[in-house]
């Protein structure tokens, strides 16, 4: 009888050993927020759209004051042509950092490609006067509405500035601005004064 008793004691120690609790790990993020978005961007480049919004969004989570993911994010609904998504998201970026030149820029493009120019130009200006890495891309927005504003010669002067920063940057920048040269001669010829109408 005591053997039984202690028998089963012994037996519920050895297996109590064993059984452990499940303890609570809170999930730690190998990568940090540029991480993210540089995982993000790759995603974007090759069309994987939901798994790029799941990383600019990991990023949003792991740095709330950067406008960075916010940006990220606006890139996406332009593309699939959500431009109401788009503006609203460019300007949450702007709201975390007012000097964002690419949030700005971007949220001329939205303006541009729903026809409000004058928003469209206002905005990129004010990318414009961060004058960082982005300037060629942000003068060849502004050519584009100074273009569709039928003022000519600043898209001609904002397409030859362009052209002159935008070494470095890869052709297809060069390509557009090229494309937007073609575009002016077209209504201006050459030897013709280029003027605001």
């Amino acid at each position: 009888m005591i053997l039984r008793r202690f028998g089963g004691l012994a037996a519920a120690l050895v297996l109590g050993g064993c059984v452990h609790l499940p303890r609570y790990v809170p999930y730690q993020d190998p990568l940090n927020a540029q991480e993210h978005i540089r995982l993000g961007n790759t995603y974007a480049e090759q069309g994987l759209r939901e798994q790029a919004e799941r990383q600019f969004q990991a990023a949003r989570r792991l740095d709330p004051d950067s406008p960075e993911p916010w940006v990220a994010l606006g890139n996406l609904a332009y593309e699939s042509g959500q431009m109401e998504q788009a503006e609203s998201l460019f300007l949450r970026a702007l709201k975390k950092d007012p000097r964002s030149a690419g949030a700005a820029n971007n949220l001329a493009m939205v303006f541009l490609a729903r026809e409000r120019l004058d928003e469209a130009e206002r905005w990129a200006k004010q990318a414009l006067w961060q004058n960082g890495p982005l300037r060629p891309y942000v003068l060849d927005t502004l050519a584009e509405v100074y273009f569709r504003q039928k003022r000519y010669a600043e898209a001609e002067s904002a397409t030859a500035e362009a052209l002159v920063a935008a070494a470095g940057h890869g052709p297809a920048l060069s390509e557009h601005l090229l494309s937007i040269r073609r575009r002016l001669e077209l209504v201006a010829p050459s030897g013709r004064t280029l003027a605001r109408p």
